[in-house]
């Protein structure tokens, strides 16, 4: 299925996170949080400002960010799970 998100808001698939601590005890699925670091999928046209001018996303496809752990929207498309969030709630990316 192909998505393309609306206006200023973009498409995030989670990076796994390791499963093992530093010192090598290894961390089950229960007790792991969710990862607070994706790989984006897609980006919508952008952002459309007070004047009708629309100002694009800074982000591309295929960018690696960091984003808040409660960001964004989750959803599963083809049985994959995904994020839905704005730009805005994108702290960093990672180069």
């Amino acid at each position: 299925m192909k998505i393309r998100p609306l206006h200023d808001r973009v498409l995030i698939k989670r990076m796994e996170e390791e499963r093992t601590s530093p010192g090598g005890i290894v961390i089950p699925d229960t007790a792991a949080e969710k990862p607070i670091k994706g790989e984006v999928i897609a980006v919508g046209q952008g952002r459309v400002l007070d004047s009708g001018e629309l100002r694009p996303l800074t982000l591309n496809e295929g960018d690696k960010v960091l984003f808040g752990k409660y960001s964004g929207t989750e959803v599963k498309l083809d049985g994959e799970d995904y994020l839905v969030m704005k730009e805005d709630d994108v702290m960093a990316v990672l180069e």
